[in-house]
């Protein structure tokens, strides 16, 4: 019997029942249930490794069931592959957008379906009919401009416009607005209730659940790979959705702190500068101290941290940790130092994905390992592994398997474990939990207090102001390159730091010395 009530004499444009999928002895759908009506947005919750981008990978062609029922349109169906999918007008925009940097919107929008006249791409139908697609999502883009000139927001509204082109009836959105600011998130949900109004009927990822009361009529929680439950919107609450998810009432969204900041300076930075992007910019990190950097999309935020972890090349600037003087040429450097840094896109930067998740642990501290031969000692590299995984709580079936094959949340545990294994004295953390469920996003919050409390010092850049707000000692707020002020993150607001990070430079001069002593 379905866990759905009965809304409607006509079939929804979707139903799954019963659906299970296993990979070896791995369960990781048991039973699950999924139904979406036409013109409705229907959000799928759960925790990282809940099942959710499994089931959609099933939705979309990529997995087959192993059990289960799929009906779309009232009729049975069974989906084998991607373009049956498509054929379906089932069409699924990925959190990683899959778009080619080198070709023109237009090229990218028609890939591999391109309109032809005889032998020949017919340029004048791409174009128009790329134009038409973009021009229906209310956007202004040159179908001839090359993906690589967008930013992220634009190359969001180009994956739309592609799964448009394909006549998508249900279209399936994975974590769409995680890399985009407030303004560009705002015109996409924008986007998304012009789609829902159209009749097409959407799937709905998203880790920041407040959004999703802007959107969405209904939610379908996971946990564990089995069916929890289905709500209206209307009838819910966050804390109820937060819930069902963990199993459990979370009752703090911030673990207490445990740290003690003192006023010892870590990492002293003075004049550091990248000529049109960055600087000159002066400040410090406090042992034991987690320091936020916030501002707006494009402040240099991100880029300030390349520079010091040496991924960067810098054109001036002084480093100092524990009143040692830094050159820093490269990463290396910067390693062999005692400073690490999580990347924002932990699978480009971070792992190693095709390697084990033994080997992405070990890998920055092999000399560790070494047998007196020179070879590694496989059985002291599991039993590190086996050490940062119990130490971190990440879960994986074994220290062998694939890191791609991880959920976000256990991903980012196993950057932050290579870290720990080097023994890193300062982490720069860049959108620690960006793309994480709630669960795993509180167990990286006690982590990086717990790092802290060892004496270790934490930058945090995150767009999320209660983030930053929530976990850091002091705020270092950017805009346009430079320093604007930094601001004691117990005595400040969102709307302080939103004041600081926009507002012109003549109208807020430029902190003096005095303005960085530290607030502890």
């Amino acid at each position: 019997m379905s866990p759905f009530p009965a809304e409607s004499v006509i079939a929804p444009l979707l139903s799954m029942e019963g659906v299970c999928k296993r990979f070896d002895n791995v369960v990781a759908l048991s039973g699950v249930a999924l139904d979406v009506q036409r013109g409705e947005v229907h959000a799928v919750c759960g925790e990282n490794g809940a099942g959710k981008s499994t089931l959609m990978k099933i939705l979309s062609g990529v997995y087959v069931p192993d059990e289960g029922e799929i009906r779309f349109d009232g009729q049975p169906v069974r989906i084998t592959g991607l373009q049956q999918a498509q054929d379906l007008g089932i069409v699924m925009i990925h959190q990683e957008l899959n778009l080619v940097p080198h070709l023109t919107v237009a090229e990218n929008i028609w890939l591999g379906r391109e309109p032809r006249r005889g032998w020949f791409v017919d340029r004048t139908r791409q174009r128009d009919g790329a134009r038409a697609c973009l021009q229906r999502l209310g956007v202004d883009i040159d179908p001839d401009t090359q993906v690589s000139a967008l930013s992220i927001a634009q190359q969001q509204m180009v994956e739309i416009a592609k799964a448009l082109s394909m006549d998508a009836r249900l279209l399936i959105m994975d974590e769409p607005t995680s890399s985009l600011g407030e303004a560009d998130a705002a015109r996409l949900l924008a986007v998304v209730n012009e789609l829902k109004r159209a009749g097409v009927g959407i799937v709905y990822i998203s880790h920041r659940l407040d959004e999703l009361a802007h959107i969405v009529d209904r939610v379908t929680i996971l946990r564990d790979g089995q069916y929890i439950a289905t709500r209206r919107w209307g009838e819910t609450s966050i804390d109820e959705i937060v819930s069902l998810m963990v199993g459990r009432e979370l009752t703090q969204q911030f673990p207490p702190a445990s740290r003690q900041p003192v006023s010892e300076v870590l990492l002293r930075v003075r004049g550091l500068r990248r000529e049109g992007v960055f600087g000159p910019l002066d400040f410090e990190l406090r042992r034991g101290e987690i320091l936020g950097f916030a501002g707006l999309v494009g402040a240099g935020r991100t880029e300030v941290a390349r520079a010091i972890f040496g991924a960067d090349a810098v054109d001036g600037g002084e480093m100092e940790l524990a009143g040692q003087a830094l050159t820093i040429h490269s990463p290396r450097d910067a390693i062999a130092a005692g400073i690490a840094y999580v990347s924002e896109d932990r699978k480009a930067h971070g792992l190693a994905v095709k390697m084990s998740v033994a080997h992405n642990i070990t890998l920055p501290n092999l000399g560790a390992l070494a047998s007196g031969l020179g070879f590694i000692d496989a059985a002291r590299e599991r039993e590190t592994a086996n050490h940062f995984i119990d130490q971190l709580g990440i879960r994986t079936p074994s220290p062998e398997q694939v890191a791609r094959l991880l959920s976000g949340g256990n991903q980012q545990k196993v950057v932050i474990a290579k870290w720990l294994f080097r023994q890193a004295r300062v982490i720069l953390f860049d959108e620690p939990t960006r793309g994480i469920d709630v669960g795993a996003k509180y167990a990286i919050y006690a982590l990086m207090d717990q790092l802290a409390a060892q004496g270790i010092g934490v930058v945090l850049i995150s767009s999320d102001l209660p983030e930053v707000l929530g976990m850091s000692d002091r705020v270092a707020v950017f805009r346009q390159g430079q320093l604007a002020t930094v601001l004691d993150a117990r005595h400040c607001t969102q709307q302080q730091v939103m004041h600081h990070a926009s507002v012109g430079p003549t109208e807020s001069p430029r902190p003096s010395t005095a303005a960085l002593e530290p607030a502890l």
